[in-house]
C-alpha cells in the first residue's frame, strides 16, 4: 500500500490509498512526489467519513503533509500568490472558525469556505512582502520597515503560517496592506473539507464550482445543519465514493468517553439505560463525572452544553448571579461567544482587519475590562496569536422570559458579543474543550418528545455530539443546581501581552481600526 511511514490502521491505510489513486487521476503523484500542470476534466468528489476517535483528522494531517512534499502550494484564504499556469495548491477549508481553529492547533493550515470564496486584494507593494515570505520571490526593498520588522515578519509566518499574523508582527495592520474584498472569480484545485457534516447544500455546490478535486472528511453521526432538515451532504454522494473508518485511535482504545459515545449507536439503548452507562463509567474512571450539579469554575472556560435555549439563557444568568455581576456591566474575566461582526459593506476591510485577530463569528473571548472609548472593551480572544485587543463591542445579554436582550456596552458597530457561560450542543459542533459539562435533563427532554433527526433518535445525536466536545473530561450533570464558585472570575491565567494595534472603530463617523 503506499501509506506514509506513520503506522496506520487497516481502514486508514486503505482510505489514505483511495485518496492517492484521486489525486493520481489529477494530476499529483503522492508516490513519486510529483505533479503535473492541471488539465481541464470531470469532477472528483471522495468522502471519508468516522466516527469520534477514527483518525479522520490524523489522516487529513498526512495527506497535507505528503501534498506539501509534492510542490503542491497552500492556499490559506488570507493570501494567494499570481496564479501560475503549472502551480497546483490545496486548500484544507472548515465550515466554520471555531473547526478551522482546532485544525490550526493541530498544525493544519486550514481557513472558512467563506475565506476561500471571498479574497483580500494586497497593497502591490505589500503583495511582495507577502510573496517574500511565501518564498515566491525576491525580499522587498520597503522602506518603513526595518531589518527588525522583515525578521519579526518572517519567524511569525514561519510559525503560524499566516500573512496577516506575520504583518502585524512587523508593526503593520490589515488597513495599511488590505484594499478590499473581491468573490472568487476563478475556479482552485484541491480542497479538503473538515467537519463537512456541517456542510449545507448550498455550501457543497458553491465547493464544488470552485475545486475539481474535492475531499470530505466528516462524522456521520454529528447533527445535520439546521436548514437541512435532519440531512447530510453524505447522503447525497454515490456509495462508491464513500469510505467509512471504523478503528478508534484518538486518546487510546480505552477511553471511556470515546466508549460512552461510541455505545450510543446501539438501536435498544434508551435513555435511561444510557445514563446507568454513564454512571457506571464514572464509578471505575475519573475521566467521567456523574455530577449532581453544574460546576461554576468550569463555565467561565469551557461552556456548559444544552440543548435548549431557555436553558442556556437561566444558566448563563444563574452564573452571573452568583458571581454578584452587576446589571449594568461586565466582570472581568466572564466569558463571551462572538456572535459576528456588525459593519456596513463598504467596510469590508476593517471585517477582515477584526477576523485576521480573531475576532470572528463563534471565537471564544474573555472579557478584560472597558476599553478607553465608551462602547470598547478590552478582550481576550482564546487561541489568537496576539490574544489581547480593544474593540468597539456591542455586548447582549439575555434574560429568562425577556424578549429584548440586555445590553451594557454598546457601539453604535463592531464586534457583537452574547455570553458564553453556555451555549447550545448545535453550536459547539466544530469546537473541543477539555473539560465539557453536558445537562442532561435537557436530553432527557428531547428524549420524551421522541423526536428522530435521519433515523436516529435526536437526543442521541445530541449526546453523542455533546459527548465527543470533551477531550479529557466529561461531566454529566444530573440535576438543575449551580455550585457555588470556590473563588471570584480572574484574567491572570491568561498570559498573552497587549496587541501593539489595539483594533478601536471610531462610533462618530466612519470606523477607523
Amino acid at each position: 500500500m503506499n501509506a506514509p511511514a506513520l503506522i496506520l490502521s487497516d481502514d486508514q491505510a486503505h482510505a489514505y490509498d483511495q485518496v492517492t489513486t484521486l489525486l493520481r487521476g489529477a494530476g499529483v503523484d503522492l508516490v513519486e512526489g510529483t505533479c503535473q500542470p492541471a488539465q481541464e476534466g470531470r469532477q472528483r468528489v471522495m468522502a471519508l467519513m468516522g466516527k469520534a476517535g477514527s483518525g479522520k483528522t490524523l489522516l487529513l494531517a498526512e495527506l497535507v503533509k505528503a501534498l506539501e512534499a509534492t510542490g503542491v502550494e497552500i492556499v490559506s484564504g488570507d493570501f494567494e500568490s499570481k496564479r501560475r499556469k503549472e502551480r497546483r495548491t490545496l486548500a484544507v477549508l472548515a465550515p466554520t472558525n471555531k473547526a478551522a481553529s482546532v485544525l490550526r492547533m493541530r498544525g493544519v493550515p486550514a481557513t472558512t469556505i467563506h475565506r476561500i470564496i471571498y479574497t483580500p486584494v494586497y497593497d502591490p507593494e505589500y503583495e511582495k512582502l507577502a510573496e517574500w515570505l511565501m518564498g515566491n520571490g525576491e525580499k522587498p526593498d520597503l522602506e518603513e520597515l526595518t531589518d527588525e520588522a522583515f525578521a519579526r515578519a518572517q519567524a511569525s509566518f514561519e510559525a503560524h503560517k499566516s500573512v496577516p499574523a506575520a504583518l502585524a508582527a512587523a508593526g503593520l495592520r490589515g488597513s495599511d496592506f488590505i484594499t478590499g474584498w473581491k468573490r472568487r472569480d476563478e475556479p482552485l484545485d484541491i480542497g479538503f473539507v473538515d467537519e463537512a457534516s456541517m456542510l449545507d447544500d448550498r455550501q457543497f455546490d458553491d465547493l464544488k464550482e470552485i475545486f475539481p478535486n474535492l475531499v470530505l472528511f466528516g462524522d456521520p453521526a454529528q447533527l445535520a445543519p439546521v436548514n437541512q432538515s435532519g440531512k447530510l451532504v453524505f447522503d447525497t454522494i454515490p456509495d462508491k465514493q464513500k469510505l467509512e473508518l471504523s478503528r478508534i485511535h484518538r486518546q487510546a482504545a480505552d477511553n471511556p468517553i470515546l466508549d460512552l459515545a461510541h455505545a450510543l449507536a446501539d438501536p435498544q439503548l434508551g435513555f435511561e439505560d444510557f445514563e446507568r452507562l454513564v454512571e457506571e463509567k464514572a464509578a471505575q474512571d475519573e475521566r467521567v463525572v456523574w455530577a449532581g450539579r453544574v460546576e461554576v469554575d468550569l463555565m467561565a472556560r469551557s461552556p456548559v452544553l444544552v440543548w435548549r435555549n431557555a436553558t442556556r439563557i437561566r444558566l448563563i444568568k444563574a452564573f452571573r448571579n452568583v458571581h454578584g455581576a452587576p446589571e449594568t456591566e461586565l466582570l472581568p474575566g466572564e466569558p463571551l461567544i462572538c456572535d459576528g461582526i456588525e459593519l456596513p459593506l463598504k467596510h469590508r476591510k476593517k471585517r477582515l482587519d477584526l477576523e485576521a485577530r480573531g475576532l470572528i463569528k463563534g471565537a471564544q473571548v474573555i472579557y478584560l475590562g472597558p476599553g478607553r472609548k465608551p462602547g470598547f472593551s478590552k478582550l481576550h480572544v482564546m487561541g489568537a496569536i496576539e490574544p489581547q485587543v480593544s474593540a468597539a463591542s456591542i455586548v447582549k445579554i439575555e434574560k429568562p422570559d425577556e424578549e429584548e436582550p440586555f445590553i451594557p456596552y454598546a457601539a453604535r458597530m463592531g464586534a457583537t458579543f452574547l455570553h458564553g457561560a453556555a451555549v447550545t450542543i448545535h453550536k459547539a459542533q466544530g469546537s473541543q474543550w477539555d473539560a465539557v459539562q453536558v445537562f442532561a435533563p435537557d436530553l432527557y427532554a428531547a428524549a420524551r418528545m421522541n423526536r428522530t433527526e435521519a433515523g436516529q433518535p435526536l437526543w442521541k445525536r445530541l449526546a453523542y455530539v455533546a459527548i465527543t466536545r470533551a477531550q479529557s473530561r466529561l461531566l454529566w450533570v444530573v440535576r438543575n443546581r449551580l455550585s457555588r464558585p470556590t473563588g471570584g472570575l480572574r484574567i491572570d491565567d491568561l498570559g498573552g501581552t497587549p496587541a501593539p494595534l489595539a483594533l478601536e472603530m471610531e462610533q462618530d463617523g466612519p470606523p477607523m481600526l
